[in-house]
C-alpha cells in the first residue's frame, strides 16, 4: 500500500539546521500581523489549495476515507487555526502578576517569547492532524521549525512538504522526509525544544536524546485508555460513541478506547449494541465499506492479528470480527471477551481495529485495576451516577478524561490535552501549546528606589529590626 522514502543526507539536515538557527532571531521578532498572516497561508493550504491532495494521499497510504480526512485531519486543523487567530494577541502581550509590598517601588510581568531552533516529529495516524497541530502552536510562538513527519504514510508526507514549501523559506519551517537515520541524526542536533507524538518508548529515546542539550520536550505518548460502562449508564449511547472511538481510522488513535469494562448486569446487552452499531457503520461486509480504512502496512496488521490469536490461545472469545486479510492490511471490527490479564492485548496499547470487553459488579476492582498499570493518555467514563463519576476520577490519574463520551476532548482547543509520566510529558492545543513552544520569561523592573535599598549592608542594629518586621509581616 505504501514504500518507505529514503533518509535525508547528513549534510543537508546540518545546512538547514544551522539556516535556522541564525535565523531565530529574526522569526522571533515577527509581529502579532505577521504570525497571523502565517497561519492564514497554512489554513488555506491546507482547507482549500491541497485539500484533494491531501485527501488522495491518505487514500493511498491506508484508505482513509474522505469524510474522515475532512473530519479527523483538516477540521481539526483549521479549528486550531481559527483558535490562534482569536487569541494570538492577547497570548503575545506581556501579562502583568502582582509584586509583594515588601518590593513596593517595581512592577513585575511575564512575557512569552519563542524557545527558539524546534523539532516536530509526527506520526503516522494522524499525519496531517499531528504534525500541523503542533506547527501552529510553533509558528504562533514565532519559532523557527524542522518537521520530521512518519515514512509510514510517505504520501501524505510528501503532500505536506509541499505545503511548507510554498508558504515558508527553510530557514524558517522545513519538512524533512527519510526513515530511522533522519530521526537518529536530528536528535543529535542542539533543538531547544523538541515535540514527539509517538509510543512511550520511543519517546523514552527522544527525551534522552533532549537531555544531551538540556533541550524541552513535549511528548504526546500513549498507552492503554480504559473505558468504563456502569450499570446506570445509558447502553445503546454509550455503544454508539464507543465504536466510533474505537473503529474509527481503524483503531488507530493514541486516545482510542482501549479496552471496555462494564457492570456484569448490562454486558450482553452492551456488547449487543456494539454488534448493531459495527453494522450500522460499516455493514455487513466492513471490507467493502468506503467508511472504513486500512491499518497502515502489513507488518501491524500482522502485529494485531498475532494479538488476537495470542489471547485465543489463552481462553478469550472472539465476538465479532476477526476477519482479516494481511495482502491489503486488512482487518475487521473485532469485538474479544473473556481476555486474560496476561495476554497480549491487554499487555500491549492495541492500536487497532480490537475491542476487548470484560465486565465487573465492584467499580473499586476496576479502579484497582487502572492503578496498577500506567497511567494512561486518557480515562472514559460513562455512567449516570454523578457519585460514580466523581469516585473514579477522584481515585484515578489520566492524561484527560471524556464522561459520557470518548476522544472528543481534543477537538476542545480551550482543554490542554496531554499525558502523565508513561502516556506524555506537557500540554498541547491552544494557549497550552502556544505555552508549550515559548519561555515564559519572568521580569521584574524596579520604578521608584524600593524598601530593599534600605536593608542592604552594613547591617546596623536598626536594619535588622527592620528585617526581622520584614520577615514576620510581608
Amino acid at each position: 500500500m505504501n514504500t518507505l522514502v529514503d533518509s535525508v543526507s547528513v549534510e543537508s539536515i546540518n545546512k538547514i539546521f544551522e539556516s535556522q538557527k541564525a535565523n531565530q532571531y529574526e522569526v522571533a521578532k515577527s509581529t502579532v500581523k505577521e504570525r497571523k498572516a502565517k497561519l492564514r497561508a497554512i489554513k488555506k493550504a491546507v482547507e482549500v489549495t491541497f485539500r484533494k491532495d491531501i485527501q488522495d494521499a491518505m487514500m493511498a497510504d491506508f484508505k482513509k476515507p474522505s469524510a474522515d480526512v475532512d473530519l479527523n485531519e483538516i477540521f481539526v486543523v483549521t479549528s486550531e487555526i481559527k483558535h490562534a487567530l482569536h487569541h494570538l494577541g492577547q497570548w503575545m502581550r506581556n501579562k502583568s502578576v502582582d509584586t509583594p509590598l515588601a518590593l513596593l517601588g517595581s512592577k513585575s510581568y511575564i512575557k512569552y517569547e519563542p524557545k527558539g531552533v524546534c523539532l516536530i516529529i509526527s506520526p503516522w495516524n494522524f499525519p496531517v492532524n499531528l504534525t500541523f497541530g503542533p506547527l501552529i502552536s510553533a509558528v504562533a510562538a514565532g519559532n523557527t521549525v524542522i518537521i520530521k513527519p512518519s515514512e509510514m504514510t510517505p504520501n501524505t508526507s510528501g503532500v505536506m512538504k509541499k505545503i511548507i514549501e510554498s508558504i515558508f523559506d527553510e530557514n524558517e519551517v522545513a519538512v524533512l522526509e527519510g526513515a530511522v537515520e533522519t530521526s537518529t541524526h536530528l536528535l543529535k542536533l542542539p533543538f531547544n525544544h523538541i515535540f514527539f507524538t509517538g509510543s512511550p518508548t520511543v519517546g523514552k529515546i527522544v527525551m534522552k536524546a533532549a537531555a544531551d542539550h538540556l533541550a524541552s520536550v513535549t511528548l504526546e505518548l500513549g498507552g492503554k485508555s480504559p473505558t468504563i460502562v456502569d450499570e446506570t449508564a445509558n447502553i445503546k449511547s454509550a455503544a454508539k460513541r464507543i465504536a466510533w472511538g474505537k473503529f474509527t481510522n481503524t483503531g488507530q488513535i493514541c486516545i482510542a478506547p482501549d479496552y471496555v469494562m462494564v457492570h456484569e448486569s448490562k454486558k450482553d446487552a452492551f456488547v449487543e449494541e456494539m454488534n448493531k452499531q459495527i453494522t450500522s457503520f460499516y455493514g455487513q461486509n466492513p471490507k467493502e465499506s468506503d467508511s472504513y480504512s486500512r491499518v497502515v502496512n502489513q507488518k501491524h496488521t500482522k502485529r494485531l492479528v498475532g494479538y488476537i490469536q495470542d489471547s485465543v490461545s489463552k481462553g478469550a472469545n472472539v465476538i465479532t470480527g476477526g476477519q482479516s486479510d494481511e495482502s491489503e492490511s486488512y482487518l475487521a471490527p473485532t469485538i474479544v471477551t473473556d481476555v486474560p490479564v496476561d495476554s497480549a492485548l491487554m499487555q500491549n496499547e492495541i492500536f487497532g481495529p480490537v475491542m476487548p470487553i470484560s465486565s465487573f459488579t465492584d467499580i473499586n476492582t476496576v479502579i484497582d485495576t487502572i492503578n496498577a498499570g500506567e497511567k494512561p493518555l486518557a480515562l472514559y467514563i460513562f455512567s449516570g451516577s454523578n457519585k460514580n463519576i466523581a469516585h473514579i476520577e477522584n481515585n484515578t490519574r489520566a492524561g484527560g478524561t471524556c464522561i459520557n463520551n470518548n476522544a472528543v476532548h481534543f477537538f476542545n482547543n480551550n482543554l490542554p490535552f496531554g499525558g502523565s509520566n508513561n502516556s506524555g510529558i506537557g500540554k498541547s492545543h491552544g494557549f497550552f501549546g502556544f505555552e508549550a513552544f515559548s519561555n515564559a520569561r519572568g521580569t521584574y523592573k524596579q520604578v521608584i528606589p524600593g524598601a530593599l535599598e534600605m536593608l542592604m549592608p552594613p547591617y546596623s542594629n536598626l536594619k535588622r529590626k527592620l528585617i526581622e518586621l520584614t520577615v514576620k509581616f510581608f
